[in-house]
């Protein structure tokens, strides 16, 4: 029995599916990744979040055996970066890539699968029967005998997941699953990906989206330019950021912002900022302020509150803060 079929029939959430323990690699003079470490437990789904550039895809590259990392260690379902190609690994392993041009576009959907398949070792009848399976799962039954070369992108996708999921394989790596798909498309992704979770699959799923994770990652990983930034959970990840901000619209007499500077001070914990036209204000509150007291203090000072809205969610907020530049390095989970 070989070392992912021992870890798979063992206590397999006693250790982590997924591991990366200070990997860097380096293309040139370009350092891709500097000394990442994650861990990736059973049946959860791992969100690695960056921007364009940020690592994402090199990580996920050597974590699927596709590329080697220059140091540092790589553990899946107790394999090494030595051992991920074996066929063992392959079969334990489903990939999602971003670009995805390993599909024949002169065969249809079904075929394309079947080939999939019997490359994984699967009989004939077996084949054919899974490959039916995984295209009713993704939505495209009706489109199965279609020549790939006429799919949507969207569509092309869905047969990039069902592809993945063809051998139920206990991790499955997502690249930028939801670029370029249409609302239903993306949550249809999404569910099946919820699914797999459910049934025990580790799952680390590479974005840049970062209104998708919110209610579906377990715990995220931020990176920039090679660095993690940030890990822990989405909670934990909202609540990184330096402070919540609203964009308020002021009217009174006089000097608007220096009133409502003054009336803001004795809060603490509370940035201000105006904008071109004088009326316009982002005010940022740190968690121990309430957005109240602040109403009513500008309320107090004689200043009257038009309108009132955030001016981005909690997770953009936290992402900018931890991948623009002069963001701290040194964030650490919780921290």
């Amino acid at each position: 029995m070989g070392a992912i079929e021992q870890v798979a029939a063992g206590d397999a959430a006693a250790i982590p599916a997924i591991e990366a323990r200070r990997v860097s690699r380096s293309f040139g003079a370009k350092q891709a990744l500097r000394e990442v470490s994650l861990a990736v437990m059973p049946g959860r789904i791992h969100a690695l979040l960056g921007p364009n550039g940020a690592g994402k895809t090199t990580l996920l590259r050597i974590l699927t055996g596709l590329t080697g990392p220059d140091t540092g260690e790589v553990r899946v379902l107790g394999s090494g970066a030595g051992d991920l190609m074996s066929r063992e690994a392959r079969r334990s392993i489903g990939l999602v890539p971003s670009g995805d041009r390993t599909f024949y576009m002169r065969l249809s959907g079904l075929e394309n699968l079947r080939f999939f398949a019997r490359m994984h070792g699967l009989s004939k009848n077996e084949a054919v029967a899974r490959s039916w399976e995984v295209l009713h799962d993704v939505g495209l039954e009706d489109a199965a005998r279609q020549v790939m070369g006429t799919y949507s992108h969207g569509m092309q996708k869905r047969l990039s997941v069902a592809r993945a999921l063809l051998m139920s394989p206990p991790i499955l790596f997502v690249d930028e699953a939801t670029h370029d798909l249409d609302p239903q498309a993306a949550r249809r992704v999404q569910e099946l990906v919820r699914a797999a979770r459910d049934r025990g699959t580790a799952v680390m799923w590479a974005t840049q989206r970062i209104d998708e994770i919110r209610g579906f990652a377990d715990r995220v990983t931020v990176l920039r330019e090679g660095t993690v930034r940030f890990e822990g959970s989405v909670p934990q990840l909202m609540a990184v950021t330096i402070a919540r901000r609203y964009l308020v619209h002021l009217h009174g007499e006089g000097d608007v912002l220096a009133v409502a500077g003054a009336a803001l001070e004795d809060l603490g914990g509370v940035a201000l900022s105006s904008d071109a036209d004088g009326e316009h204000f982002i005010v940022a509150l740190r968690e121990e302020v309430v957005l109240g007291r602040a109403v009513a203090a500008l309320d107090a000072a004689g200043l009257s509150v038009l309108t009132c809205r955030e001016e981005r969610s909690e997770i953009e907020a936290a992402f900018l803060f931890l991948t623009e530049e002069g963001a701290a390095t040194d964030r650490e989970e919780g921290r």
